[in-house]
C-alpha cells in the first residue's frame, strides 16, 4: 500500500452488521449447514499468515519508519506502526501478493488482481473486523440459501467492488474483503424487497437494514477508506440478490399437495420476475461496460466529475486527493 493506503480500513467495520431478518411468514423446509463461510474465514486467515511470513519485517525493514512491532514473533512481526497502523505487512509485500493497483491491472495486464485483492488484508485489525462481520452476516445467509448462492454473491461482489475501485483509484492500492461483505448486505436488502410478501414487521426490518447500510457507507467517506470498493460490492450484491434469492410466494408449496387438475398459483409473483430480468440485464451490462472502460485506461472521473465525494468528503481536518 502507498503512503495513503486505501485499506478498506477496519474503520468501516466499526458498526456491527445484523443478520438477515428472520420473521418470516413462510418457513422454508430446507435448512443448510454453513461450511463455506467458515472456509472463507479460514482462507483469509491463512493468506494473512502467509503474507506476514513473506513480509519478514526483521530482515527487510530498514528502520526508516521505526522498529518492527512484536519482534518476539520473529519473521511474523509487524511493520512499524508509522508505516502500517493496522499491525500488518508492508505495502510492497501486499503488492507482491496481489493487492489491487491500477497500473498493474491496466498497464501490466494483471487482471487477476481484481480477485486476489479480496483475500488480502492490511493488518490484524483489518482482518479481525472483516472476518467478524463475515461470520455475523454470512453464516445466517448460507443457512437460509445454501453455499452455492451465497458463494456466488460473495465472490462476484468482491470482484465488482474491485472493478469500481480500479476505475476511480489510481495512485494507491486496495486490499480487503469489504466489497464482498457489502455485497452480502446488498443481497440482504434485495432479498427483503423481492420477498416482501412473506415477511412480518416489514417496515422495521427495512429501516434497520437501511440504517446499517447508510452508516457503513458514510464511514467509507472518511480518508484512507476505499468506499468505491464498498459501493461496487453493494450494487453487485443488490442485483445478485434479486436474481438468486427469490422465495416462492406464500402457500405455493402447500398447493403441491392438491389433487391433479387443480389450478395452482404461480411460484413467484409478477414483480419478482420483473426484478429478476431487470437485475440480470443491469448486472451483465454494468460489469461489461465497467471492464471495457477500465482496460481502455479511462478514469471513472472522466464520466463522473462529482464521484470523488462518494469516497472522501473534505473537511477542515483533512483534504481529499488521490495521493
Amino acid at each position: 500500500m502507498s503512503s495513503r493506503r486505501d485499506l478498506e480500513s477496519g474503520k468501516n467495520n466499526n458498526i456491527s452488521y445484523s443478520a438477515a431478518p428472520t420473521s418470516y411468514v413462510f418457513d422454508p423446509h430446507v435448512h443448510w449447514t454453513s461450511w463455506l463461510v467458515p472456509l472463507f474465514v479460514a482462507v483469509n486467515v491463512v493468506v494473512f499468515v502467509a503474507a506476514m511470513y513473506v513480509n519478514d519485517c526483521p530482515r527487510k525493514n530498514l528502520s526508516f519508519q521505526g522498529d518492527c512491532v512484536a519482534r518476539f514473533l520473529g519473521r511474523f512481526s509487524f511493520q512499524p506502526l508509522r508505516e502500517n497502523p493496522l499491525f500488518g505487512p508492508s505495502s510492497q509485500t501486499l503488492i507482491n501478493m496481489g493487492a489491487l493497483r491500477w497500473d498493474n491491472v491496466v498497464n501490466q495486464h494483471q487482471g487477476w488482481r481484481l480477485v486476489t485483492c479480496i483475500w488480502l488484508h492490511a493488518g490484524v485489525v483489518h482482518l479481525a473486523a472483516n472476518m467478524l462481520s463475515l461470520v455475523f452476516i454470512g453464516i445466517r445467509l448460507e443457512q437460509q440459501f445454501g453455499f452455492v448462492r451465497i458463494g456466488i454473491i460473495y465472490l462476484l461482489s468482491g470482484f465488482g467492488g474491485s472493478v469500481l475501485s480500479s476505475l476511480f483509484i489510481r495512485n494507491n492500492i486496495s486490499v480487503g474483503a469489504s466489497g464482498a461483505l457489502f455485497g452480502l448486505l446488498g443481497a440482504m436488502l434485495s432479498e427483503l424487497i423481492t420477498n416482501w410478501s412473506i415477511y412480518t414487521n416489514k417496515a422495521a426490518a427495512l429501516f434497520t437494514l437501511l440504517f446499517i447500510i447508510v452508516i457503513n457507507l458514510a464511514i467509507g467517506m472518511l480518508p484512507h477508506v476505499d468506499n468505491f470498493a464498498h459501493i461496487g460490492g453493494f450494487l453487485t450484491g443488490l442485483l445478485l440478490g434479486f436474481v438468486l434469492l427469490l422465495r416462492p410466494q406464500f402457500g405455493w408449496l402447500e398447493q403441491q399437495r392438491l389433487p391433479a387438475g387443480v389450478r395452482l398459483k404461480s411460484k413467484y409473483k409478477a414483480y419478482q420476475y420483473v426484478l429478476w430480468i431487470a437485475s440480470t440485464v443491469l448486472l451483465i451490462v454494468g460489469l461489461c461496460i465497467a471492464l471495457v472502460t477500465l482496460f481502455r485506461g479511462e478514469s471513472g472521473y472522466d464520466h463522473c466529475h462529482w464521484c470523488h465525494y462518494l469516497s472522501c468528503v473534505p473537511t477542515s481536518k483533512w483534504r481529499c486527493n488521490d495521493n
